[in-house]
């Protein structure tokens, strides 16, 4: 490196280096950016020295790697303190946070695999036993109904099948009884079929019933109530009666009234309920 001609003065001045006019301390590279520049416009001015010709003037791509460094050295001091003034700041600190949390909202959790799909199991059993033990108790009573002349005397109306609630039972009892079967059916669709019609039987007969307790002798005329009710009469004396002929003589007389009621559409006695009355007249039931 070529030293500056020394200046008397001091720092920038007489004495010291510098441009002689100045107080600004000049640091090495831009000496020698100057220097580079000056080299390479030509032989150096009078009052910067004394130039001799045949004196070797250096090359200004001497200097570059020198240059290169110099500018490395500062943009990189430069720019670590750039960055370590950005990175403390809260502004910055908050953006990293903020893009952070936004990527993490972006990104998809992965699916969990997905489950093996449950057996299917069969369905349960259709209640058939169930069933087939509430029909029997529906027959029972239905047939003690139709068997009892006294019953269908002071509920007229569950025997006649004009009375819409009795019509719509007698059909329901119907289909049951066409599906009973004394063992439950191989058929699954059989035993469904026989546990609904059922079902359906057994409320169709309880608002027969209830129908059938509302209207007793309502639809009846005075005389026709009056025939049903000694009718009624006949019938108790035959049952409670010790002596066989009063029995026999109270059945004759009830039968007789019973064909006339019948005859006049007035009741609708059942086949069962009359073979009961002719054995029970004949002698050959208790009362």
């Amino acid at each position: 490196m070529t030293r500056r001609p020394h200046h008397p003065g001091g720092f920038g001045g007489p004495g010291g280096y510098g441009r002689g006019h100045g107080s600004r301390w000049e640091n090495p590279g831009e000496r020698t950016a100057r220097r580079v520049r000056r080299m390479a416009s030509g032989p150096p001015h009078r009052h910067h020295g004394p130039y001799r010709p045949g004196m070797a003037v250096p090359s200004p791509w001497i200097a570059l790697p020198l240059i290169i460094l110099l500018v490395g050295l500062v943009g990189s001091a430069a720019a670590a303190t750039a960055f370590a003034a950005v990175s403390f700041s809260p502004l910055f600190l908050l953006a990293v946070v903020a893009i952070t949390a936004h990527r993490a909202g972006r990104r998809r959790p992965i699916p969990p695999p997905p489950a093996a799909a449950p057996r299917p199991q069969a369905p349960p059993a259709p209640p058939w036993a169930q069933a087939r033990a509430r029909f029997d108790l529906l027959r029972e009573e239905y047939t003690a109904y139709e068997c009892d002349p006294m019953a269908v005397l002071r509920l007229p109306a569950l025997a006649d099948v004009s009375v819409p609630s009795t019509g719509r039972f007698v059909e329901a009892f119907a289909e049951a009884q066409a599906l009973d079967t004394d063992h439950r059916p191989a058929d699954r669709h059989h035993a469904e079929m026989f546990v609904a019609a059922v079902d359906r039987a057994v409320r169709a007969w309880e608002a027969a019933r209830d129908a059938a307790e509302r209207i007793r002798h309502s639809s009846l005329s005075a005389s026709e109530r009056a025939s049903v009710e000694r009718a009624i009469k006949l019938l108790t004396t035959a049952r409670d009666s010790d002596n066989d002929a009063e029995r026999l003589a109270a059945y004759a007389m009830a039968r007789s009234e019973l064909a006339r009621l019948e005859k006049a559409g007035v009741v609708h006695l059942p086949r069962a309920a009359v073979a009961a009355l002719e054995n029970e007249g004949r002698g050959q039931l208790s009362a």
